[in-house]
């Protein structure tokens, strides 16, 4: 038997580019952040603030439909209280009415 020819390779590690990132650059990265997160903040307050703001008018317009209201239904128990009335006469005709009748036919 003859011996198979041995082949021999020298493996080449490939390169790599190891760049290290500059000491500040996490800081500036956390500067960043903070800085977004109090715009944030900030508009959030803004809204808040628009918010509440909405709740006063919205407070002030029920209010005012609650005045309304409350007038409203003093005029209808005014309404009320003079179709009584008008009733009553009605009521009070009709009988004299009757008693005139009454009194024509005997």
């Amino acid at each position: 038997m003859s011996e198979a020819p041995q082949t021999t390779a020298t493996i080449i590690p490939f390169p790599v580019a190891r760049v290290s990132p500059p000491s500040d650059a996490g800081q500036e990265r956390l500067r960043r952040a903070l800085a977004g997160l109090e715009a944030a903040v900030a508009e959030q307050q803004r809204a808040v603030a628009a918010w509440r703001s909405a709740l006063t008018d919205l407070g002030q317009v029920v209010s005012g439909l609650g005045n309304s209201l409350q007038r409203y239904r003093g005029s209808l128990d005014t309404l009320g209280a003079g179709v009584a009335g008008l009733h009553a006469q009605a009521v009070q005709l009709e009988q004299t009415a009757d008693v005139a009748m009454r009194a024509q036919g005997n």
